[in-house]
């Protein structure tokens, strides 16, 4: 058995002795796939963070935890008679192989344009036959919205180019302005909506420009913090935004330096 074998088996049995209904930890046992499902989601999150940060040591570690998400789902899946962990491994080597089929198979080189086709072939055979099918309802709302707009734009539901969807997030803002309370947070809704479109066509990818707005605020604010000896609230609005202009004059001349 190899090392990467046995350390998975190892981690299967730790996972496997956690849910033990009688000797089993008491949180552990208890869990089901839907309680489960958030913390999967947000190790997913840490292991984009630390991949963003280039933190090697860090992905190593979020990696664990998201494959400890794995083991745990496939463990509560054979308990009740499902899958198991190995049945998991072999449904994506089955996935990869049939959709690589220029590389496992006899389809000609530069065969990798044939991955749409496949998934699509996939989705055809399933009971949803929408051209949105599959677009899981837990992905990130900016994420599934450009996930959304690309499979409409695949049977050509879509602007010819960013001039649509730039048209389009003027309308909304107006929407937004008059719309009543009750009517505003569809309009906001649909005003994001637009402004992932307009994102996608101008090929930025909007979940990924959202993260790095964050840091970016969050550094900035951070560096505020400290300069007014962390009493931001003492200032007033004025004091505030001069600040905020000193950090980012500060920020542009340490990337000259």
């Amino acid at each position: 058995m190899s090392d990467a074998s046995s350390a998975l088996v190892r981690l299967q049995a730790i996972m496997a002795r956690l849910r033990d209904p009688v000797a089993g930890c008491e949180w552990d046992k208890v869990q089901t796939f839907q309680s489960i499902a958030p913390y999967t989601i947000e190790e997913a999150y840490e292991v984009a963070d630390a991949c963003d940060r280039g933190d090697m040591h860090e992905l190593k570690d979020e990696l664990g935890d998201l494959l400890l998400q794995i083991v745990f789902h496939s463990r509560m899946a054979e308990e009740a008679g499902h899958f198991d962990l190995k049945d998991v491994a072999a449904a994506i080597a089955d996935k990869m192989e049939r959709r690589h089929p220029h590389i496992f198979g006899d389809a000609p080189d530069g065969g990798h344009h044939l991955w749409e086709t496949i998934k699509a072939e996939e989705r055809a055979a399933k009971d949803d036959d929408s051209a949105l099918a599959g677009v899981a309802l837990g992905l990130p709302a900016l994420l599934r919205a450009e996930k959304l707009q690309k499979r409409a734009g695949r049977v050509g539901f879509d602007w010819p180019d960013a001039t649509g969807p730039l048209q389009k997030i003027h309308e909304e803002i107006e929407e937004v302005i008059e719309a009543s309370d009750q009517d505003r947070k569809e309009e906001i809704g649909d005003l994001l909506f637009a402004v992932v479109n307009w994102a996608r066509h101008l090929g930025v990818d909007a979940e990924a420009a959202l993260r790095s707005a964050n840091a970016k605020f969050e550094t900035r604010f951070r560096a505020m913090e400290t300069a007014a000896g962390g009493s931001i609230a003492a200032l007033d609005l004025d004091g505030q935004e001069s600040l905020w202009s000193e950090v980012k004059q500060a920020e542009k001349a340490a990337l000259k330096d």
